[in-house]
């Protein structure tokens, strides 16, 4: 059974903070510290989801330090940047792995450049964790389990399902149009899952257009979709091209319900939408700060705005969660301490307590955990429903 490891820490050892933790450089390495990778997108276009998976992560390490570490041993963070870029996420995940010698790598936090770092993992036997990879193949790739590579977050087709069901049963839609970014994996893949889904319900997709990263632009397809009849947009995507989508069609007359993904988990959605514009809309979302009833969600909250002064969001649950899970994988590995045990030790949860849920890890090194439906009025979240 999964231990906690938060209880066993506070009960078992005593108190310790952690000594130099997270520069980018083990050059005041402790020696009797715990290496803990991260390595994520802290610069770029999607620097919104690596800064705030970071700051959830260093919030647990502080925690987990604290409490006495692991095993009466800190964790040290050794952190780089992949400036969003897969091809820099493999250089650091190798320079992890090879030079800083940690244990487990945490990050990056998108899908494309997490499955960059997958074969290194492999190479050197030590695992690789996302708390927000969400792509299809990230664990599964052409029918083979990826040994060394876990996620804490659910797949693209659990959202995509989940929020079709949500159209049809909540909203009573009962025809869509779909808008994708055709150069994105995850957006391609949100929509295919949406679509064989809404379709299954007995919904019609009487309409789909295409945009590419970078484009910002979107009159043409949007007055393209204005003359059809449709109950919802379904518009999966990264938030600097969907606030820029959802602003420019509320400018054209379009009120239909806008769905999404957990991409739109970004206050620059906020800035490039604009609060008027963000009213119907919808998106699946692993964590909600309005769920005050659960005692973890509030004590999270309360201890990032204290380090912060700030609300965390979604990314940050994830990646505090995450942290967690590594480290309680970490306290179960057994005496080698090696990256072979940390990877059974995540294989074996099955009982994880966390911020975004709880879980155990499936055959496909998957989260077995729910969804939830966040509901925008004014680009503010007022609603939040568990969706399957």
């Amino acid at each position: 059974m999964k231990r906690s490891l938060a209880a066993v820490a506070a009960a078992t050892l005593s108190l310790a903070l952690l000594a130099g933790c997270g520069s980018g450089s083990s050059g005041s390495s402790n020696s009797d510290a715990i290496k803990l990778g991260v390595n994520y997108e802290l610069s770029g276009p999607v620097a919104t989801y690596g800064d705030a998976s970071v700051q959830g992560i260093e919030l647990a390490v502080e925690e987990i330090n604290a409490a006495g570490g692991i095993d009466g041993k800190p964790i040290e963070i050794i952190k780089y940047d992949t400036k969003s870029e897969p091809a820099e996420a493999t250089t650091l995940a190798t320079k992890l792995m090879t030079q800083d010698d940690v244990i487990t790598v945490i990050g990056p936090a998108t899908s494309g450049s997490f499955k960059a770092t997958i074969p290194v993992a492999n190479q050197n036997h030590v695992p690789v964790v996302s708390g927000s990879a969400t792509a299809e193949d990230v664990t599964v790739s052409n029918g083979q389990v990826q040994e060394y590579a876990f996620r804490t977050c659910f797949s693209d087709s659990f959202q995509g399902t989940a929020m079709a069901n949500f159209a049809v049963k909540d909203l009573g839609a009962k025809t869509a149009v779909i808008i994708k970014d055709t150069s994105s994996d995850y957006a391609k893949g949100l929509a295919e899952n949406f679509a064989s889904t809404f379709e299954a319900d007995g919904g019609t997709i009487v309409g789909e257009e295409g945009y590419v990263a970078g484009d910002t632009d979107f009159n043409a397809i949007l007055t393209s979709i204005r003359s059809k009849d449709f109950d919802v947009i379904y518009l999966p995507g990264y938030y600097n091209e969907v606030g820029l989508i959802i602003k420019q069609a509320r400018a054209l007359g379009i009120t239909a319900p806008i769905l999404g993904g957990d991409g739109y988990e970004s206050p620059t959605l906020l800035q490039l939408a604009g609060a008027s514009a963000l009213n119907d809309v919808y998106y699946t979302n692993h964590y909600s700060p309005l769920d005050t009833e659960n005692v973890k969600v509030t004590e999270f909250i309360d201890s990032f705005k204290k380090k912060y002064n700030s609300e965390p969001s979604a990314f940050s649950a994830l990646g505090y969660d995450t942290a967690y899970f590594v480290a309680d994988a970490i306290s179960r590995s057994g005496a080698e301490l090696t990256g072979n045990a940390v990877k059974d030790a995540m294989a074996s949860t099955t009982d994880f307590q966390g911020v975004t849920g709880n879980f155990g890890i499936d055959a496909n090194h998957d989260p077995e955990k729910a969804a939830l439906v966040i509901g925008l009025t004014d680009g503010v979240p007022t609603s939040a429903v568990k969706a399957a």
